[in-house]
């Protein structure tokens, strides 16, 4: 490789002998006169060379001065090294390592990251909470507009009757799972894809209610089917991160792991104030009920007489039975029962739970009247 060089000096070389141009020596025309300065080794200097020599100990003070800088400038940037041209390994070995810890830092923070934003992410099954909320308003619908439970008891069978085949039809092919799951996957969990559907055990809860228990007690356990169980499943997932997790057991009754204390205070709210509301406000539309501000406690609990009922009427009564319901929804909701479904053991539980709390009422009251 050759570069143009100015005419007053030319890279002597030894094996280069000087050349003086004669008027009596031709030469083709050229565009330049300028010497060529050719990159090889340095050499000592000719002494008949009239043109501007580099020595070896010019070139190694300009080599230490440079040296010098780069160890003043505390080893700057790769790239100028490069351009200089006088990096030794050991600086190229620390750059590169340099280099790689910086990378294994961001790859690091690119993964906490990432880390922090599945741990954020959460599932709210919105059409699930809807579906599974709207049978509470429409309980209240069919309660207050004087629906027959018995109609609605024979209903609910026959959606069972289709629902159950169906989901056998589910389990047993997988061309009709897909078929299914295209038309109402929405609404179930991953966990029911390969077992039975949730919607069964509701309905089946919600009907075992209506039969074995008085219509008012029954319609309670279906709202804390409907409500609480959404509240607790909400709010557990909302701030369940943020309460210590329930025991294990609780009086002798296994809890489930994955309940959280922000579940269980969720649902003893929710099922307290449905308590108090369907009381106090929807319950006397109909008559034949189990418990009413006025009259208290039914004949159907006090056995003796109606004054016995009476013992726990009005405020008194409506916080008993307030705060019974609340606990119970509480504990009924985080339960572990292996596998049976909530939907159907939440509900009968409920149910059961105020049926016994009103005898016990309607036998403290024969004794204290």
């Amino acid at each position: 490789m050759t570069l143009p060089a100015n005419d007053a000096f030319s890279l002597g070389l030894a094996h280069d002998q000087p050349r003086r141009s004669t008027s009596r020596t031709p030469s083709l025309p050229r565009r330049s006169s300028s010497p060529k300065i050719s990159f090889s080794s340095p050499a000592p200097p000719s002494p008949t060379s009239n043109n501007a020599v580099f020595s070896p100990q010019l070139v190694n003070g300009m080599s230490a001065k440079r040296g010098h800088k780069r160890k003043a400038s505390a080893r700057g940037s790769s790239q100028q090294l490069r351009q200089n041209g006088e990096a030794t390994i050991e600086e190229l070995v620390e750059d590169v390592d340099s280099r790689i810890a910086h990378e294994r830092k961001l790859s690091h923070g690119s993964s906490l990251d990432k880390r922090k934003t599945v741990k954020k992410h959460i599932d709210w099954e919105i059409p699930r909470k809807t579906l599974h909320s709207s049978i509470g308003f429409f309980t209240i619908y069919l309660y207050t507009s004087q629906g027959n439970p018995q109609t609605v008891i024979i209903v609910l069978s026959s959606a069972l009757a289709v629902l159950v085949p169906i989901d056998i039809l589910r389990l047993k092919y997988p061309a009709f799972e897909r078929a299914f799951e295209k038309c109402v996957g929405v609404f179930m969990r991953d966990s029911e894809k390969k077992s039975s559907n949730g919607v069964i055990w509701y309905i089946l809860g919600a009907n075992t209610a209506l039969i074995a228990f008085p219509l008012d007690i029954a319609v309670v356990s279906i709202l804390i089917l409907s409500w609480a169980d959404t509240a607790a499943s909400t709010f557990g997932r909302l701030w369940g991160s943020l309460t210590p997790p329930l025991p294990a057991r609780l009086l002798g009754l296994p809890l489930a792991p994955r309940k959280s204390l922000a579940g269980f205070i969720a649902a003893t709210v929710t099922g307290a104030a449905i308590a108090a509301g369907f009381w106090t406000y929807l319950a006397p539309m109909r008559e034949n009920l189990t418990w009413s501000w006025d009259a208290g406690l039914s004949t159907t609990f006090s056995n003796t007489s109606i004054e016995g009922g009476k013992v726990f009427s009005g405020f008194p009564g409506l916080v008993v039975v307030a705060v019974w319901a609340g606990l119970v929804s509480g504990v009924a909701e985080a339960l572990d029962l292996g596998s049976v479904d909530d939907n159907l053991s939440l509900p009968i539980i409920a149910g059961g739970c105020l049926w016994g709390l009103f005898k016990v009422i309607g036998w403290l009251g024969d004794m204290l009247s």
